[in-house]
């Protein structure tokens, strides 16, 4: 669903999990659109159904969701300019890297943060945020 308001869109996608907390999926402002923190939560799962696993598949997971949220925006993973990566442990920061590179092209990287924070939800070991060009 979008709602706009103004110069901004409101992006809340059906498909993704349901929030409960005061955030939007995505803010879309002109051709750019911010993306919320993605976490490894099963599309189409309950509410905040955790993607179980390893940090592989719990950052798999949230690749799937943050590209979900940018189809939905009017973008695409080839057009995220800036991404945040929240990890809960710093000795998952390597397989991160491995990781990302199966996401992003060699020599087009993104512009990227990686730090390493406390999640408030237990088990959660990624939280994914971007911004992305939206070309109409």
């Amino acid at each position: 669903m979008k709602v706009k308001t103004g110069t901004r869109q409101i992006i809340r996608s059906e498909r993704f999990h349901k929030v409960k907390a005061p955030v939007s999926h995505a803010v879309r402002v002109g051709n750019l659109v911010f993306v919320s923190g993605t976490p490894p939560y099963k599309i189409g799962g309950e509410y905040r159904e955790m993607a179980v696993g390893n940090f592989s598949e719990q950052f798999r997971q949230s690749i799937s969701n943050m590209k979900l949220i940018l189809e939905e925006s009017g973008s695409s993973i080839d057009r995220v300019c800036k991404v945040n990566v929240f990890l809960a442990r710093a000795e998952d920061f390597t397989e991160m890297n491995d990781l990302y590179r199966q996401v992003f092209h060699e020599g087009d990287w993104p512009a990227r943060t990686t730090v390493v924070v406390g999640h408030v939800i237990p088990d959660m070991l990624i939280e994914i945020e971007c911004v992305a060009e939206v070309v109409d």
